[in-house]
This record gives structure tokens, sequence and C-alpha cells, in this order.
């Protein structure tokens, strides 16, 4: 039973897609490197890292919040400060929880990791499209059906075909998780 779930979840990353621009999924090795290049270009320019999902996806959006500071020396903020969602929550609604902090905070040399597994949550459509508004780059990370809508709405996209929480978010994680680590064992800490 462990070994089976090990076996799906490896199998499924080996099939994870990654497009950008348009493209077909790209090799592994070439979209994670887009991926790291992505992100260099943000550090490189003095830009900020945004990162938001909901439920689990808020968690890895948290975490990698942290690990993208410390480790990879970049400025990061998570759009998940509890009374600014409660606020926000409260005077436009939930689903423009995280479009207004973009609207309100990004700029055009920024990026925004947009986390979601099931790729329909419609706050995360809301930000994408505030993002794509100010220019801000988008990075999508998503999973379960290939018809979710935010699949798509990126400038890299990063989908894992598989309709289970536990793994898409196990994936979306180990990747994020290693774009950190590249600029960590490539840069240092350099804030």
């Amino acid at each position: 039973m462990y070994r089976e779930y090990q076996e799906r979840l490896v199998e499924k990353l080996n099939q994870t897609e990654i497009t950008f621009e348009g493209s077909s999924p790209a090799e592994f090795e070439i979209g994670m490197n887009r991926l790291v290049a992505l992100f260099t270009d943000v550090k490189r320019n003095g830009g900020r890292l945004f990162f938001a999902g909901n439920g689990g996806s808020a968690a890895i959006a948290s975490h990698m919040t942290v690990d993208f500071m410390k480790n990879g020396g970049m400025k990061t903020y998570s759009l998940h400060d509890p009374a600014v969602l409660s606020c926000i929550s409260n005077d436009y609604g939930y689903e423009f929880v995280f479009s207004k902090q973009i609207e309100f905070l990004a700029e055009e040399k920024d990026l925004f990791v947009a986390i979601s597994s099931g790729g329909r949550s419609e706050n995360m459509i809301h930000a994408i499209g505030a993002a794509k508004r100010k220019h801000v780059s988008v990075v999508t990370f998503t999973g379960f059906s290939a018809n979710n809508p935010i699949r798509k709405m990126g400038d890299l996209n990063v989908y894992v075909p598989i309709e289970h929480y536990g793994i898409v978010e196990s994936i979306h994680n180990l990747m994020l998780q290693q774009v950190a680590d590249v600029l960590l064992e490539r840069d240092g800490v350099s804030m």
C-alpha cells in the first residue's frame, strides 16, 4: 500500500506538464530551467514574489514565502495575513481576497505564484487577472481536470494530471522547493 502510493507519486511527477507561452508541454529539464530562469530574473531585477493559494495550497504558499526569502534571498510576500484577508473578504468579498492585494501592491517586475490544486478557485482566477492587468508575470500550479481554467492562465504553467489532493500538493511543494534550493545552491543567501 505505501509503496504503491510512492510509485503513483513518482509516476505523476514524471507526467507533470510544464508549459509556457502556449507551448506544448516541455521536457521536465527544460521546463524547470525556464521556471528557475523566471525566478532568477525577478531576483536580479529586485522584484518581489507574491504567493497565494487556498487550503493546503495556502500552506504551500506560506511555506514557500519563507523559503524563497530565507534560502532564495528574494523579496517575498504572502497574501495570507489574517487581518488583510478578513478586511478584504468583508469589504469586497472572498472572491477578490487576493486580486485586491495584487492591485494594491504588485508592480511590473514582480511575479505572482498562483497555487490551486483544482484550478477553479474564483479568487485565484481574479488574482491572475489582476496580475495580468498590472503586467506582473504569473506562474500557475494546478492539478485535477485537464480543463481547469487556471491551467493555461500563467506565463508558465505547471499541471499535475491526477485528481488527488495529496499527490498534487506534494508535487507542487516539491517543485517549488527544488527551485528555492537551486537558488540557494547557486547564489547562497544574499538579501
